[in-house]
């Protein structure tokens, strides 16, 4: 009974003292990289290791502390990128804390397909981009324009501001593309918050378009509506992340 007891004693006491995921994971860190703050620790689904999300990257760490592995995780058997299926589903996550009311949409009747994209209005590939706008319409896909005004463009904030404060936002939006001064009108915007989510999910570039599961776009895919509806159409039977 007294060995019992003991055993009881020292069960008791392991769990604890058992550190938890995220005390693991920030202590592998701490021998490599003290400066190093882990933001997210979750389960992976390969066996025997934490995902960590540090920033937007997304790195394993055996569940000991001992490894940590930087790179995509591929599952051989399924031939999946296991890393971009949680980047997408990580992005999804984001996504949705920016509603409709916090973007600029053009879209078709009955859209097939919506597509998130964050813009520049000094960003040449934008511009080309929404020179578009109507093929892409044409082809049941709806756009969701984001702000992300980026540092390389002075004054792209306060030109996305004014777009937002116009009477007519589309109009707006459609006119600065076109190389119009939209003005300095200023109200309550959703500017510097879709840019936090922006940096957040790891977005540094313009145009930037995630699809409706979470997937990034390839720029040479998103510039041609022709390419586009044909990706947009494999992704929504063959979803990178579950949405």
């Amino acid at each position: 009974m007294r060995h019992l007891f003991c055993l009881i004693l020292i069960v008791l006491a392991a769990n604890v003292v058992a550190a938890t995921p995220e005390e693991t994971v920030q202590a592998a860190f701490s021998k490599l990289a003290p400066q190093v703050k882990v933001d997210v620790v979750q389960e992976s689904v390969v066996p025997g290791f934490y995902e960590a999300i540090v920033g937007s990257q997304f790195i394993y760490v055996s569940k000991d502390g001992r490894f940590i592995l930087d790179g995509s995780a591929i599952d051989a058997q399924s031939n999946r990128d296991i890393t971009e299926a949680a980047r997408a589903s990580n992005r999804l996550g984001l996504l949705k804390t920016i509603g409709a009311d916090k973007r600029i949409i053009f879209a078709p009747d009955k859209p097939k397909y919506a597509v998130t994209v964050f813009t520049d209005i000094d960003c040449p590939f934008c511009r080309r981009f929404h020179q578009q706008i109507e093929a892409y319409n044409a082809a049941g896909i709806a756009v969701e324009y984001v702000f992300l005004p980026l540092d390389i463009h002075p004054g792209a904030d306060k030109k996305a501001e004014a777009v937002w404060c116009a009477a007519d936002r589309k109009s707006a939006f459609t006119a600065a593309m076109n190389g119009a001064d939209p003005g300095t009108a200023t109200c309550p915007n959703p500017v510097a918050e879709t840019t936090r989510v922006a940096r957040s999910i790891g977005i540094t570039g313009t145009p930037t378009m995630l699809a409706a599961d979470g997937t990034k776009v390839a720029p040479q895919v998103s510039l041609s509506p022709e390419k586009l509806v044909e990706e947009l159409a494999h992704l929504a039977n063959n979803p990178v992340a579950p949405r």
